[in-house]
This record gives structure tokens, C-alpha cells and sequence, in this order.
């Protein structure tokens, strides 16, 4: 017997800042060679390791609108400042490879894409959508200050918004 392969997942794994996304991914993508992770691009600095193409597409404000003017985006955001997307062509070349595509983004984009997805059949039959919290505001702090990667005046602009 033949059996067709399914067709490829679009995984959406959202949470705050901190709230343990790229750790998910990170254990997925370990345990998953058939699966994929879309790189998304943002205006913010690498932090310390990161590589231009591998964890993100690192580009200046000027030509991320110019990108998002051209209408090359799936979904885009300004977040505390920084602005970040998913290209089409990242995502639909991936999607069309055939394998699953894990998807790593803040909850702005996450709403974004799950709009998207009533508009566009591809997306809505791959989509997957999953979301995170963490425990408690007090865990989230503790997180956000052990990863030491952001000033202390954004990480208190992080939590007083995340907190409402």
C-alpha cells in the first residue's frame, strides 16, 4: 500500500518575551530532523553568537520598509522599538520543500498570522498554533534578568506591558 505523506505543518509557537519560545524550538528542532525552522528577519542588533541568516536576518530600518513596502512580508511588527517580519519566500519555500515549518514569533505576529490564515487557504490548512506562559510575572522577571541581553530600562518597559 502507497501511503501519501501528509502534507507539511506550519507550527506557530508564540509567547511574551522570555516566555521560553526559543528553548521550545530550540528541543523541537533537536528531536525533529523533519522539521524546519523559518528564519525571521528584524532591525534589532545581534546578540552575542547570533549569525545573520541562521538566526535571523539582521537588516536596517531603510531596508526593512523597503522590504515591507514591497509587500514581501507574511506578518510584520514594531516591537519595543525594533521592527521584525517573516518573509514570504522564507516561509512558503520551506513550506513547500515538504517539511514542517516551526515558526518562532511574539504574540503581535502571531495574531497577525493566524488573520493571514483566514484569507489564505495554504496557510489555514498548515496552521498550528501554539501558545506559551509562563508560570508566573515573578518567573518571567527572573528569566528576562538571567538572560542579561537587554538594557534594564527595556526589560522593565517588557514587563510593566506584559503585566497590563
Amino acid at each position: 500500500m502507497n501511503k501519501a505523506k501528509p502534507s507539511p505543518l506550519l507550527i506557530l509557537i508564540s509567547a511574551p518575551s522570555g516566555g521560553g519560545k526559543t528553548t521550545l524550538c530550540n528541543q523541537l528542532l533537536a528531536s525533529r530532523p523533519d522539521m524546519v525552522r523559518a528564519v525571521t528577519c528584524t532591525t534589532r542588533e545581534p546578540r552575542p553568537g547570533e549569525k545573520d541568516g541562521v538566526d535571523y536576518y539582521y537588516f536596517c530600518a531603510v531596508e526593512f520598509q523597503r522590504r515591507q513596502r514591497a509587500g514581501e512580508f507574511i506578518e510584520h511588527a514594531t516591537v519595543f522599538g525594533r521592527s521584525y517580519g517573516i518573509l514570504k519566500s522564507e516561509l512558503l519555500d520551506k513550506l513547500h520543500s515538504g517539511k514542517d515549518v516551526l515558526l518562532n514569533v511574539d504574540v503581535q505576529g502571531a495574531a497577525t498570522i493566524r488573520g493571514r490564515a483566514q484569507t489564505e487557504p495554504e496557510l489555514k490548512r498548515a496552521l498550528v498554533s501554539v501558545f506559551l506562559t509562563p508560570p508566573s510575572i515573578a518567573v518571567l522577571e527572573a528569566r528576562l534578568k538571567n538572560r542579561a541581553s537587554d538594557p534594564a530600562a527595556e526589560l522593565a518597559r517588557v514587563l510593566e506591558e506584559i503585566a497590563g
